[in-house]
């Protein structure tokens, strides 16, 4: 017997009351509310730096860091493993609630959709609070007071070789595996730990550095890591700083140090990058120093080569056999990683992020570091 005008009408208004009761729609709010945070950061500096990155995100990001850094393993890496799986799950108990009650198809779909969107909305609500406001933050000079401008030839060339000679220096005594490339002397975890008291020693000169967080965590999958060309990531969600461990070891310390600088709110590749050299340069560890110098080494190099090829040979002859050995193996390491389907894509991705948060350069941002090494330098010689 078909339903008549009224039953229908009931059976409509009943969808929508029951659409109503859902106890998560109020988590549509978050979208809205993300938007104006994102807003007020880019037409508003004030309140991502002062009001935000320095208050609220130092407040709940040490707290939240401090639960998860009790965790021996990276529960981000963890929580992505298991990620399709909790998809597969939701979908085993909604779809034969979908198949037994025939009648309320209609209304079940509606709220699983809402659901979804409800997820999405609190995922990027997260994401805008936990990182994407960072990006329209003061810039880490203003805490450095340097002056950034255009840099000639001559200093890029200068600025290489005094980093190449500190390398050269630091190498000298550092271990060695049997085929002369650096090997740690420390595990992984005492390192992490020499890297925690880099960051007290060097938040005695940039307190805008200093808080109570946890060591790095290794990523347990690194070799299925750099398949994706990343050393590292900051993961936001679960407020922790991960490290890929099975590249080449003088690497490890400085990537440390980066993702350590994201977990306190310095979000911009370039600025991470610089943060870390002066934090490996401020530990008394010399193999940490070591890292600190050679990745701030390979991104003057590359600059210089860009700027002056023969001005690059010419500073790389200086190299010593020792580092000039590291650097080869490195190479190595990553010539399996090139131009697969899956580097390939993670670069794409990877540079439409960065172009999309505040970071116009893409992936060539993580260059720009040079300009702060350079400002540094100019400041140290007496130069500005």
């Amino acid at each position: 017997m078909k339903k008549n005008a009224g039953e229908k009408r009931k059976l409509r208004t009943d969808g929508f009351r029951g659409l109503c009761r859902l106890k998560r729609l109020w988590l549509l709010a978050l979208f809205p509310l993300g938007v104006l945070f994102l807003l007020a950061a880019r037409y508003w500096p004030y309140f991502a730096e002062v009001i935000y990155a320095q208050n609220l995100f130092q407040w709940f990001s040490q707290g939240i860091s401090a639960v998860t850094g009790l965790l021996p393993f990276s529960l981000a890496e963890w929580l992505i493993l298991l990620a399709p799986f909790a998809v597969l799950g939701a979908l085993v108990l909604w779809i034969p609630g979908m198949v037994r009650h025939r009648g309320e198809r209609k209304l079940r779909l509606a709220q699983g959709m809402i659901h979804v969107v409800c997820t999405a909305c609190v995922v990027y609500f997260i994401y805008v609070t936990g990182c994407g406001i960072q990006y329209y933050r003061y810039p880490f000079s203003y805490f450095c007071g340097f002056e950034v401008v255009p840099s000639t030839q001559e200093e890029l060339y200068a600025l290489c070789c005094d980093l190449r000679d500190e390398a050269n220096a630091l190498r000298e005594e550092l271990p060695e595996d049997e085929n002369g490339v650096y090997r740690m002397s420390m595990s992984i975890r005492e390192l992490g730990e020499e890297v925690v008291l880099a960051y007290q020693n060097i938040s005695e000169d940039y307190p805008i550095l200093s808080g109570n967080y946890p060591a790095p965590k290794a990523v347990f999958f690194s070799s299925q890591m750099s398949k994706t060309q990343l050393t590292g990531i900051y993961t936001c969600f679960t407020m922790e700083a991960n490290v890929n461990v099975d590249v080449s070891h003088y690497s490890i310390a400085s990537t440390m140090c980066h993702e350590e600088a994201h977990l306190r709110g310095f979000i911009r590749e370039d600025e991470a990058n610089y943060i870390a050299w002066l934090v490996c340069g401020a530990s008394e560890n010399p193999e940490v120093r070591y890292s600190g110098v050679m990745q701030a080494l390979i991104h003057t190099g590359n600059a210089l080569y860009a700027r002056n090829p023969d001005l690059y040979y010419e500073a790389r002859a200086g190299y010593s056999e020792k580092v000039d050995r590291d650097l080869r193996a490195n190479s190595l390491y990553w010539a399996q990683f090139e131009d697969t389907v899956i580097s390939n894509t993670t670069d794409r991705l990877n540079d439409a992020y960065l172009k999309a948060n505040n970071q116009e350069d893409g992936v060539q941002s993580y260059g720009r570091m040079v300009d702060l090494l350079l400002a540094e330098y100019r400041a140290r010689e007496g130069l500005q």
